[in-house]
């Protein structure tokens, strides 16, 4: 079992910031990275970030690369996605979870509730 709590969405504008937090356990202790998700409306849910537990060494997407940080704090297993110079086409549910990492898609077909963020124009 994977327990994963998302939180730290809201409403910005656009050019905003925000800083979600990803609260892992269960069986996130035996994966080597966790990543964020999202979907927007409409939209299929599509990778983020991901970081390793160990070394951080991350990964972005082309669309948020230089704009996103993701970063662990490992004793607590939490990970965080801070958000800076936010746009409206970043609207989206965000999740997180172990990620397989150089294939960028989740371990486990196990999610959280998410958090919404919101980046008005």
């Amino acid at each position: 079992q994977v327990q994963l709590v998302e939180s730290g969405g809201g409403l910005v504008q656009a050019g905003g910031s925000l800083r979600l937090s990803c609260a892992a356990s269960g069986r996130t202790a035996s994966s080597d990275a966790m990543g964020w998700f999202r979907q927007g409306p409409g939209k299929e849910r599509d990778f983020v970030a991901a970081v390793t537990w160990r070394g951080g060494s991350t990964r972005y997407a082309d669309s948020v690369k230089g704009r996103f940080t993701i970063s662990t704090y490992n004793p607590k297993n939490t990970v965080y996605l801070q958000m800076n110079s936010l746009k409206p086409e970043d609207t989206a549910v965000y999740y997180c979870a172990p990620v397989i990492w150089g294939r960028w898609v989740p371990e486990y077909d196990s999610w959280g509730q998410g958090t919404q963020v919101t980046v008005s124009a």
